[in-house]
């Protein structure tokens, strides 16, 4: 389990990039609806951060070639991505966000 960071720091629909402690970089996202997610960071399309991209409902669009991915399953929605990211669990202790990182492979 990984700190990523205090609740007040994460604020509805923004994300945070985690690259310490993990084998990959993962981003956390905070939903516009209170939800926390977490996935593979790198688009499977082209190496693009997807905490860099722009966040809407359950949903990341790649900034690079607006890949679509579903924050709940990590499975693309459309092209130009293929292949789906890993998901990784979030939860919310103490007013810390803790990042539970998975190690099997994207469904």
């Amino acid at each position: 389990m990984i700190t990523v960071c205090r609740i007040e720091d994460l604020p509805p629909g923004e994300s945070f990039r985690v690259t310490e402690g993990v084998p990959a970089p993962v981003a956390v996202f905070h939903t516009e609806d209170g939800e926390f997610y977490a996935i593979d960071d790198t688009c499977t399309h082209q190496d693009a951060s997807l905490a860099d991209g722009w966040l809407e409902g359950c949903y990341v669009e790649c900034p690079l070639h607006t890949a679509l991915f579903d924050l709940r399953t990590g499975f693309p929605t459309c092209l130009p991505a293929k292949t789906p990211v890993r998901t990784h669990q979030v939860s919310v202790q103490n007013g810390q966000v803790l990042l539970h990182v998975s190690v099997a492979e994207p469904a």
